[in-house]
C-alpha cells in the first residue's frame, strides 16, 4: 500500500487497516514458526505498511 493511498484514508479506516495488518502479521509469524510460510517477504511488506500507517496517524495528530 502506497503512502498516498494511506493518507487518503480517514482516521477510522486507518485504525481498521492497522488492526487487520497486525492480525495478518501475527498469522504470518505463526506460519513461519510452523514452517508453512510460502512467501517470507510478506512479513517485511506488512511491517513496512504498519510503520507507514503509524507515521500517517502521527502526522495527522500533529497537524
Amino acid at each position: 500500500m502506497k503512502v498516498n493511498e494511506i493518507r487518503d484514508l480517514s482516521a477510522e479506516e486507518l485504525n481498521q487497516k492497522l488492526a487487520s495488518l497486525k492480525e495478518e502479521l501475527f498469522n504470518l509469524r505463526f506460519q513461519l514458526a510452523t514452517g508453512q510460510l510460502e512467501n517470507p517477504m510478506r512479513i517485511k511488506e506488512v511491517k513496512k505498511t504498519i510503520a507507514r500507517i503509524k507515521t500517517v496517524q502521527t502526522e495527522k495528530a500533529n497537524a
